[in-house]
């Protein structure tokens, strides 16, 4: 009966039927705890601080964040302008647009360069199909610029009217192609810049941390690859960063007039090498941090004055700072043991 699923889709009738019998069964057989279930329910909820606020991000002069209040489920996406004392905007009310529905989900968040913009996917089934809408946060129309089916992860392109996302297959779910989409155009005939042939593969486009590049990564669980434009010239074909091989994985990060990337090339447990912005084939590729036995380098994060390594050695994570002018040092914790 799951083959007939994936065949003709959620409304199969015989899968419906089925997770009903299920439901029911469930019900009968659990009828004696249902006092004891909502206890918990409710003593759960209860450690839980409902009336809650996000740390704050700086981001293209706004402070960013998102807030919940006592009762409600879902969040306030929120901003202000310059300083935290400044008045607060309020961009989405997602308790607001949830009424009606007995599943609703926002997700993607996404702000135009000019700040005047926003892009966010919705889902209303749990399925994990995303629509895009765009709404102006000058006048808070909401447009008609409706991308369905989608990962509902827009990307912004700096030219404020260009949108990348992932469209994703109707039946199996896969995500399968980066697709561009120019404000104002039916999404019906936006343009596929790239289709991943290989479905064990994951896809997702992202813009770098700078603004300056927007990125299409295909990953499966040994191999990586990926496809890269210039955000300030959306129109530009992607061109590949360095050819897919086996078994190997690679990251990349576009810092002060070069890339790093993070790496298993020749490395288990991954090494950090450098590239020039014009020459990013593997034969490019410069050693900067070796491979070592016994510390595993997890992830790099960029800034504007330093760049963060986040490794494990013992079992534990740490945090080491490296400075523009080569010297570098670990973050000190209070705790032996931390996360």
């Amino acid at each position: 009966w799951m083959i007939d699923y994936f065949k003709k889709g959620p409304d199969s009738t015989k899968v419906v039927d089925y997770l009903k019998a299920e439901n029911a069964y469930l019900d009968t057989m659990m009828k004696s705890t249902k006092q004891f279930q909502d206890d918990l329910f409710k003593e759960m909820k209860g450690r839980i601080k409902e009336k809650d606020e996000s740390v704050p991000v700086f981001r293209n002069g706004y402070f960013y964040y998102t807030r919940t209040d006592d009762g409600k489920e879902y969040y306030k996406y929120c901003r202000k302008k310059g300083s935290l004392t400044a008045k607060e905007e309020i961009l989405l009310d997602v308790d607001d647009l949830a009424k009606g529905h007995s599943y609703y989900s926002a997700t993607g968040f996404s702000v135009s360069p000019d700040n005047k913009l926003l892009a966010f996917g919705v889902d209303k089934v749990s399925r994990r199909q995303y629509t895009i809408n765009i709404k102006n946060l000058e006048t808070g129309e909401v447009y008609k610029d409706a991308i369905t089916n989608t990962e509902g992860d827009p990307v912004w392109a700096n030219d404020n009217k260009t949108i990348f996302y992932t469209s994703k297959n109707a039946v199996t779910l896969l995500s399968e192609k980066i697709k561009k989409h120019i404000l104002g155009a039916d999404a019906k005939n936006d343009v596929v810049v790239y289709d991943e042939k290989d479905n064990t593969n994951y896809i997702g486009v992202i813009k770098s941390k700078n603004d300056n590049y927007i990125f299409i990564g295909s990953q499966s669980t040994l191999t990586s690859e990926y496809r890269m434009i210039d955000a300030n010239q959306p129109e530009t074909p992607f061109v590949v960063f360095a050819p897919r091989s086996k078994d190997v994985l690679y990251d990349v990060y576009p810092v002060d007039g070069k890339f790093l990337i993070r790496t298993n090339w020749n490395a288990k447990n991954f090494r950090m090498m450098e590239c020039p912005l014009d020459k990013t084939g593997k034969e490019n590729w410069k050693e900067v941090i070796p491979h070592r036995a016994d510390v595993l380098l997890e992830n790099i994060e960029e800034f504007k004055d330093y760049v963060v390594l986040s490794e494990r050695k013992n079992g534990l994570n740490e945090l080491r700072v490296l400075k523009k002018d080569g010297s570098d040092y670990y973050m000190k914790f209070d705790e032996p043991v931390y996360t």
